[in-house]
């Protein structure tokens, strides 16, 4: 398996870059979230990668962070989810908003992603629940379970999906009731 790929960035042609390794120019696919935090074309890059070898085709995948990584490879584990609706979904939803949506169970913020419907969100969400955040391994301060009891502390306020979910995003706390206080705090600029 091919693990990690450093570089120069040749060329940049979304989903696909191509980065010459020492002369060998590897085809990768990455998510736009990696994409936009690609360096300019000519400039060192480095991935983390994830091989599929098909019958057909031997393919990469590339991310900046290993949290992609992760979310992708617990993406590409549920029944009906290949590489490229992983992508999709790493395109359209931070890790974050990922985690929570399926900690929330809000199969509304998945089938926005395009190519995503309703059952393939509820699959998603029945199959990722209790190890997404696990696998992606939480960095110290994003707080899954009190974010999640922040986020429906404000819905149940009355509190968009939208609006909670910003609110909670970033948050530097500890607390649960610290946690709403904060975000009350955003809410009310």
């Amino acid at each position: 398996m091919i693990g990690r790929i450093s570089g120069t960035l040749i060329s940049k042609n979304p989903p696909q870059v191509l980065v010459d390794v020492q002369g060998v120019g590897y085809e990768i696919d990455v998510p736009m979230s990696t994409f936009y935090d690609l360096p300019e074309v000519g400039r060192g890059v480095s991935l983390l990668t994830h091989m599929v070898v098909r019958e057909d085709a031997q393919l990469l995948y590339g991310f900046i962070t290993s949290e992609e990584r992760s979310a992708f490879r617990e993406l590409i584990k549920v029944s009906g989810v290949g590489p490229r609706i992983g992508l999709a979904v790493l395109s359209g939803l931070t890790v974050d908003q990922l985690v929570q949506a399926v900690s929330l169970q809000e199969s509304g913020l998945l089938t926005r992603v395009p190519g995503i419907g309703k059952k393939t969100a509820e699959r998603l969400i029945l199959e990722l629940k209790g190890r997404l955040g696990q696998s992606v391994g939480s960095a110290p301060g994003n707080l899954i379970g009190e974010s999640a009891d922040i986020t429906n502390a404000l819905l149940a306020l009355g509190y968009s999906e939208r609006e909670a979910l910003a609110a909670t995003k970033g948050l530097s706390t500890t607390s649960v009731s610290e946690g709403i206080k904060q975000a009350l705090k955003h809410l009310a600029k």
